[in-house]
């Protein structure tokens, strides 16, 4: 039996906007978990799950840093060949987990640890966790810890680009007009590898050509040069690790649409090419105190 993803840690500076989100616009079923500071709200999203834990939360090591701390597997029984690290803690709702070295796991957190008692959930609007983004440095090395390693298959991988071309058109009273076509220009882009944990993905996101800058618009939709940029600069400040929660929606422009109108912050506010020819789009990560969040659907 492969390894699948238990649940997702996040740190949020405002857990009620955030479960409004998740539970009340996105219809999503939530169990308070008790930890050792006090209840949590766990939200079932397909066969896995969405924990929600203050900024100093101890079961979050005391991180006060918003937004993805850390993931939970389940391996049943089968321990991978990666250092482990500490003594075993508390579980999330009983058990036990036990961290993995972060120098060996990309710079992803990972616990191992069993499955939640939770039945599975899901919505009118979302069906499971699509993927979690992970910011990368080397995606070649992901894969060989997270495939080779812990047991993840490998479900594709991608390169995403944006790309300008150039036009000149040469205009004549005599011999008309001419257009000249320049060779495409790479602008900016990410290398992609997704590697299957259950439902859901780990999406390795890593710069496709450092030197073609971060470039961020805020307040704009995004695109293929933003997310690099995005990527570009959490590695720069953070270095490489968890970075974002895509939901799977059946319906992109209706479910933003709903987000929208709850008063939440928007990237995006229609849906937009993505990987693995998807639709995606971006909610701006103050909606959910700190955590970034998108929307994919596709087939």
């Amino acid at each position: 039996m492969t390894p699948a993803l238990s649940y997702v840690a996040l740190i949020s500076r405002d857990i009620p906007a955030a479960s409004h989100l998740l539970g009340r616009v996105l219809g999503l079923p939530v169990s308070p978990f008790q930890t050792e500071d006090g209840p949590v709200p766990v939200f079932s999203v397909g066969r896995s799950a969405l924990a929600l834990f203050a900024p100093g939360d101890r079961f979050v090591d005391g991180e006060t840093r918003t937004g993805l701390h850390h993931i939970g597997l389940t391996t049943a029984g089968r321990m991978p060949a990666v250092t482990t690290t500490g003594e075993p803690r508390p579980g999330l709702g009983g058990g036990v987990r036990q961290a993995l070295s972060i120098t060996e796991t990309a710079g992803v957190r990972v616990f191992l640890t069993g499955p939640l008692d939770i039945a599975p959930g899901a919505s009118p609007m979302i069906e499971r966790i699509d993927h979690l983004g992970i910011a990368s440095a080397d995606n070649q090395a992901a894969i060989k810890v997270f495939s080779g390693q812990i047991g993840l298959p490998v479900e594709s991988q991608q390169t995403d680009m944006e790309v300008e071309t150039a036009i000149e058109s040469f205009t004549s009273d005599k011999y008309g007009v001419v257009y000249h076509t320049r060779p495409p220009r790479v602008v900016g882009g990410l290398r992609v590898a997704f590697l299957t944990a259950g439902d859901c993905e780990l999406e390795f996101l890593q710069n496709f050509d450092a030197s073609h800058g971060a470039e961020l618009r805020h307040g704009a939709a995004g695109n293929t040069r933003q997310d690099q940029g995005a990527i570009t600069k959490f590695i720069a400040a953070h270095g490489a690790g968890l970075h974002h929660v895509a939901l799977k929606t059946l319906d992109i422009d209706a479910t933003l649409a709903a987000l929208g109108r709850s008063g939440a912050r928007m990237i995006d506010t229609a849906g937009r090419p993505g990987s693995r020819r998807a639709r995606i789009g971006f909610i701006h990560p103050g909606s959910f105190g700190g955590v970034l969040f998108h929307l994919v659907q596709r087939d």
